[in-house]
């Protein structure tokens, strides 16, 4: 009976606890919303957009830790937001890069010495602040059963393809009910991602331009699997998007 209490004590110690580490981009620049500061920094009823976003993270029970991968010089406001704002859970701040790829691969390199192979990594844009819990829950579990989750939505309008020869006509439509939208919040096994990204620069593969983790993944050959979606969790692009974001705060409070 001694023997086999030893050998559960040394089973449960050896247990390596997975951890959910979100990674929030908070590196661009933001020229389409025409503001003097980062759109991420802009305030909303008195409170930045980023904190916003990470008070969705920081509420939720499954997310362990919280990585920030901030545009260059706006480091300490970041920490001082965070500690006015009571963001707990964020561990550590990643200077971006010069794409938003680049802003990814540096906050996922960064966590090469913190993290297990198996813990769930969520990438999310700093600048969408309306993530739902339950969406962030999907993720966090289609991510920990497959391996990786993308969050989607139907695409509830049609689609037509230009004309190459003539761009003000198409004789061809995409059916909707065969593609997604898809958009953060995004999750992996820290391992596959952090081997993607290497290998993505390594082979510059899905790097460029508009690519995204998702994209870049499908390029390296990975099947990708559909997570919950909401069509609240907008991104802030433009002045539009911002007075849409500060409606639904409005009609909240």
């Amino acid at each position: 009976m001694e023997l086999i209490l030893l050998l559960i004590n040394f089973a449960l110690l050896n247990i390596t606890l997975i951890m959910n580490v979100a990674i929030i981009i908070a590196g661009g620049v933001g020229n389409r919303m025409g503001q003097s500061i980062p759109k991420q920094f802009i305030n909303v009823y008195d409170k930045p957009v980023l904190m916003y976003t990470l008070d969705g993270f920081e509420k939720h029970p499954m997310v362990d830790a919280i990585e920030v991968v901030c545009i260059e010089g706006w480091e300490n406001v970041v920490w001082s937001y965070a500690k006015q704002y009571n963001i707990t859970k964020l561990k550590w701040i990643t200077k971006g890069g010069v794409s938003g790829q680049e802003s990814i691969r540096n906050g996922v390199f960064n966590l090469e010495d913190k993290c297990n192979k198996d813990d769930i990594i969520i990438i999310h844009d700093g600048i969408r602040p309306l993530v739902d819990a339950e969406v962030l829950t999907d993720v966090i579990n289609k991510a920990q059963k497959y391996g990786n989750a993308v969050t989607s939505m139907p695409y509830n309008e049609q689609i037509f393809v230009v004309n190459k020869e003539d761009e003000t006509t198409t004789t061809q439509f995409i059916p909707r009910e065969t593609i997604r939208r898809v958009s953060t919040p995004q999750a992996y096994q820290f391992e596959l991602l952090d081997n993607k990204y290497h290998e993505a620069f390594e082979k510059e593969i899905g790097i460029y331009g508009s690519h995204y983790t998702n994209t870049m993944m499908v390029e390296l050959g990975v099947r990708l699997h559909f997570a919950a979606g909401s069509d609240k969790n907008i991104k802030l692009t433009t002045k539009d998007d911002l007075e849409i974001f500060k409606g639904y705060i409005s009609r909240e409070k």
